[in-house]
C-alpha cells in the first residue's frame, strides 16, 4: 500500500517511464485549478486572438501550476503574469529553468482535461431581414453547460465526498440538482460509448471526445424516458446536442428504479492517457466544480415538440478546425 501511495504521488509531477516509449503515459492527475483563476485564463486567450501568437488558456496554467507545484495555489494575478511573459517572447523553458520537466506534465494533463473545449466555431442563426439563416463565426467555448439554457440548477464542490450505496467510497463526478425532465446537453462532441442502466448511476451515457482522451459520464437520468429520441451507442453527438433529461434512477439491481431522493444530474470527466486505464483500478476522475462553473457562460438553447415532448437545440452548431 505505501508503495501505491507512493507513485501516485510522485506521477502527479512526473511521467512514470515504461519499458517502451509507447507505454510512457501519465498515470494520476489531481485537477484543482481555481474558478477566478481558469476564467481569467480563458478570458485572455479569447481576447489575444489576432495577436501573433495568440495565448492558449492551457499554458497559462501549466505555468503558473509548475511555479506554484498544483493547480491549488494559483491566483488570476499569477495568471496575468504568465501571459505578460509569454507575450513577450519568453520561452516556458527560459523562465523555469530546472522547473521545466514539471510544466511539460502540467500542459499534457491539463490539455487532457480542457484540450478541444475552447476554439474556433460558427453557430447558424436566423436571419430575420431575409428569412433564411446564416453560419456566425466565434472563438470562445466550444464547449457547453450540461444542463440548457432556462434551466436552473443548484451545485457545489461534492468531489470526494462520501456515497455508500452498494459500498463506503469517494463521491467521484459532480452533482447538478435540477427538476425532473430538464434537458441534458452534451458538453462536447463525441462518440456514445455507452448507454443503459448501471445500478449506481441508473440510466446513463458514456460519451468518448473525438480525441478520445476525455470520456464524459451522465447518471441518473429520466425514468422511463431517459434519453434523447433514437440516441443508441456508437451515435457521434455534437456539442451543445440535447442527449437526455435529468433524473433520479439508480441505486438499485432493478432497472427504470427511482432509487435517489433528489433529481439531479451526476456529470463525471474520466482522463484517458491509455485504454488500460479504462474500466480499471486506475481511472483517472477529476474534480468539476471550477470547470462546470465556467462553462454556464455557454449554454445551448433548446426547443421542445409539442408532439413528440422532444426537446432539440435550437441552433446548429459546427466546430472550425
Amino acid at each position: 500500500m505505501k508503495k501505491r501511495i507512493f507513485f501516485c504521488l510522485l506521477s502527479v509531477f512526473l511521467l512514470i517511464p515504461r519499458a517502451s516509449a509507447k507505454e510512457d503515459y501519465i498515470r494520476w492527475v489531481e485537477f484543482d485549478v481555481g474558478l477566478s483563476p481558469m476564467q481569467r485564463a480563458l478570458e485572455l486567450d479569447i481576447a489575444s486572438q489576432g495577436e501573433e501568437p495568440p495565448l492558449s488558456w492551457i499554458d497559462l496554467l501549466a505555468l503558473a501550476a509548475t511555479r506554484c507545484g498544483g493547480g491549488k495555489g494559483i491566483t488570476a494575478s499569477q495568471i496575468d503574469r504568465a501571459a505578460k511573459e509569454l507575450r513577450g517572447g519568453r520561452d516556458p523553458k527560459e523562465l523555469l529553468g530546472a522547473q521545466y520537466k514539471y510544466f511539460s506534465y502540467y500542459r499534457e494533463a491539463y490539455h487532457a482535461v480542457l484540450g478541444g473545449l475552447v476554439g474556433h466555431y460558427a453557430i447558424e442563426v436566423p436571419n430575420r431581414e431575409t428569412g433564411t439563416a446564416e453560419w456566425v463565426p466565434a472563438y470562445g467555448l466550444k464547449a457547453f453547460s450540461p444542463i440548457a439554457a432556462g434551466y436552473g440548477y443548484a451545485h457545489y464542490d461534492d468531489f470526494g465526498a462520501k456515497r455508500t450505496f452498494g459500498y463506503t467510497r469517494p463521491h467521484l463526478g459532480h452533482d447538478l440538482m435540477s427538476a425532473v425532465g430538464t434537458p441534458v446537453i452534451a458538453v462536447e462532441s463525441g462518440k456514445v460509448e455507452c448507454l443503459g442502466w448501471n445500478r449506481y448511476g441508473g440510466w446513463r451515457i458514456g460519451i468518448r471526445s473525438l480525441d478520445n482522451k476525455r470520456y464524459w459520464y451522465y447518471a441518473h437520468l429520466r425514468q422511463n424516458r431517459p434519453y434523447a429520441e433514437n440516441l443508441k451507442e456508437g451515435d457521434t453527438v455534437t456539442a451543445g446536442d440535447v442527449i437526455g433529461y435529468v433524473g433520479r434512477t439508480g441505486y438499485s439491481d432493478t432497472e427504470n428504479i427511482n432509487g435517489i431522493t433528489e433529481s439531479h444530474l451526476h456529470i463525471g470527466l474520466e482522463l484517458v492517457f491509455d485504454e488500460s486505464q479504462k474500466e480499471s483500478d486506475n481511472e483517472i476522475w477529476v474534480d468539476m466544480y471550477a470547470l462546470i462553473s465556467t462553462l454556464e457562460q455557454h449554454k445551448s438553447s433548446t426547443v421542445r415538440n409539442s408532439e413528440t415532448k422532444e426537446f432539440k437545440r435550437e441552433f446548429s452548431f459546427k466546430e472550425i478546425s
